[in-house]
């Protein structure tokens, strides 16, 4: 490889690394926040190369070296809690507690995928006792409604705009709503589901828009809806679970403050990324279909269901409701946290 080419893939890595440290909302900055994983790989594959690389003089390889290391090592702080090289945060569930047992399935389902009929064998198979759709329309809602008879309690919002959210469940949803909390094309679900054992769980179901130049030019309208989500569990003392396409990666600054401000855990963290996005294209994958829950829970089961049609994989997760004493811990929040989510809510309020 010639020098030239290792000093130039070299600075485009630094840059790609260095922009998401900018305290911007733009969607061309914060669209580095995903691709880690990638950024990670390529930088593992220059120095490698940079130090058996002939004809190099010894400053310019050790600069090079020096360099990549750098951002190998940045790389991997972010996405390491999500490989099997890190404790995990949710403890595994113990045997014994089907009754207390709420089995999820969140699917993206891409408004014009013309095979509904994937997804619907995949819920048939796992038997989930609540899943949620996004961006499913009125065609989408009327293969959806085949699954009615077993899935009695519904909540429909259907819309050609690629926001429509369903949500059908086995047991029953108290207090539905569908809520637009930051933009009026833009709905998320809302409800308490009562566990087999009597037990009622907070859920929310959301898909913001992303940051991007098609959608939001600014990531504010998304961090905005997480971090109002994040407040309203900051005191709420029962079991509560937020799943959905959040359009973010589990490791971004945004989705970090989200956790640290609710005190969700990830089940994710020691166990893997789980990269629902892109299905298509295996070398842009990245984790941004969620399951965040309270600490009353441990994990019995997580898994990405095969391609179904759509750019996202579905995600199966089942977890068991162990009550109030699970000893574990997320994300602790930092001095100024709070007061950087008030800051971006109020932006979005002006």
């Amino acid at each position: 490889m010639s020098l030239w080419i290792l000093v130039s893939a070299t600075l485009l890595l630094a840059v790609a690394t260095a922009v998401p440290l900018l305290e911007s909302e733009k969607w061309w900055v914060r669209s580095w926040d995903f691709p880690r994983l990638q950024l990670a790989i390529l930088s593992s594959i220059v120095l490698v190369v940079a130090i058996v690389a002939e004809g190099v003089s010894s400053t310019l390889q050790t600069w090079l070296v020096v360099i990549n290391l750098g951002i190998l090592v940045y790389q991997l702080w972010w996405i390491l809690p999500y490989t099997l090289f890190w404790k995990k945060e949710v403890k595994k569930a113990r045997p014994g507690g089907e009754e207390k047992r709420l089995r999820v399935l969140a699917a993206n389902v891409l408004t014009p995928n013309k095979h509904p009929e994937k997804l619907i064998a995949q819920i048939r198979q796992h038997q989930p006792d609540i899943f949620v759709t996004l961006e499913s329309d009125a065609r989408w809602q009327t293969h959806l409604d085949q699954l009615s008879n077993d899935y009695p309690y519904q909540i429909k919002h259907p819309l050609d705009n690629l926001y429509g959210i369903h949500v059908y469940s086995r047991l029953k949803l108290n207090q539905p709503r569908v809520a637009f909390l930051v933009e009026d094309s833009v709905p998320s679900v809302h409800a308490e589901v009562v566990m087999k054992d009597g037990t009622p769980v907070r859920m929310h179901f959301l898909h913001p828009a992303p940051p991007s130049p098609t959608e939001n030019e600014e990531s504010l309208e998304r961090d905005v809806e997480l971090l109002m989500i994040a407040k309203s569990l900051k005191h709420f003392d029962g079991p509560a679970i937020v799943t959905g396409d959040l359009n973010d990666v589990a490791w971004s600054t945004t989705t970090r403050l989200f956790r640290k401000i609710s005190g969700l855990l990830d089940p994710r963290v020691g166990r893997g990324m789980f990269n629902t996005f892109h299905a298509d294209w295996f070398f842009l994958r990245w984790p941004l279909d969620h399951l965040f829950h309270s600490h009353h829970f441990t994990l019995v089961n997580i898994q990405r269901l095969p391609h179904m049609g759509s750019d996202h994989f579905p995600v199966l997760i089942e977890v068991q409701y162990e009550g109030h004493h699970t000893d574990q811990e997320g994300l602790e929040e930092s001095e100024g946290d709070q007061e950087k989510a008030d800051r971006k809510i109020a932006k979005a309020e002006d």
